[in-house]
């Protein structure tokens, strides 16, 4: 079984992970809260990311840094503050989560990074300013990284749209809000945690050994097209 260290793991799309991941590798989540689904595979580390001491594991095989946030305001009503706490979290963290296990993912078989950036890192929308900032910071860390780890450690990154998570839960909070993001995307939907985890699935398998530096645009058409 390949080890595997999920970072954020106990809701949204680290939790889907999880359950994609569970059955066939040994998991380490690394979160504040637990996974609500108990698993021998599983192991669980609580621990505040920005702030507490990493727990040392000797090899894994992949790191997932799932972290994240939607802080969406008028760049009059955001604060400096609040630009701090979306790199923090954004990108601070995945810094140190990948400086703490470095020499563990130099130990594992085809070892793997995956990064979260988001759509509006490339599509300009209102009120996006302190997340898309730092998701387009966490874009640039996955190309350096890729090119500075080359050959050992793939490092790559995926730009989902809005999925339908707890963290997304302002922006569907009706029935009313959620058709008027299905409308905007071409592919009139939005997306479930269980399709983003297939693509993080399949970046860390051996069927992307050739993948490395790369932003995946998960977004239901919305940057690609203009219909």
């Amino acid at each position: 079984m390949n080890k595997i260290l999920i970072i954020g793991g106990s809701k949204g799309i680290g939790n889907a992970i999880i359950n994609a991941l569970v059955n066939k590798n040994k998991i380490i989540n690394i979160s504040r809260t637990a996974p609500l689904q108990p698993h021998s595979n599983l192991t669980h580390h609580s621990c505040d990311i920005l702030t507490d001491d990493l727990p040392n594991i000797d090899e894994i095989d992949s790191l997932i840094y799932c972290p994240g946030s939607i802080n969406l305001k008028p760049i009059s009503r955001l604060e400096l503050e609040d630009f701090r706490s979306d790199f923090e979290i954004n990108v601070i963290g995945a810094v140190k989560a990948i400086q703490h296990y470095l020499p563990s993912l130099k130990k594992g078989s085809n070892p793997s990074i995956v990064l979260f950036s988001t759509v509006a890192a490339k599509l300009g929308m209102p009120f996006h300013a302190s997340v898309a900032a730092a998701k387009s910071a966490v874009e640039g860390l996955t190309k350096s990284l890729g090119a500075e780890f080359a050959p050992t450690i793939r490092v790559n990154a995926i730009a989902p749209t809005v999925t339908d998570t707890d963290l997304a839960a302002k922006l569907l909070r009706n029935e009313r809000l959620i058709d008027s993001i299905k409308e905007r995307h071409p592919l009139k939907k939005i997306l479930a945690p269980n399709e983003v985890a297939d693509l993080a699935t399949f970046l860390i398998s051996d069927k992307a050994k050739s993948i490395s530096g790369q932003i995946f645009e998960l977004d239901c058409g919305i940057v690609s097209f203009k219909i």
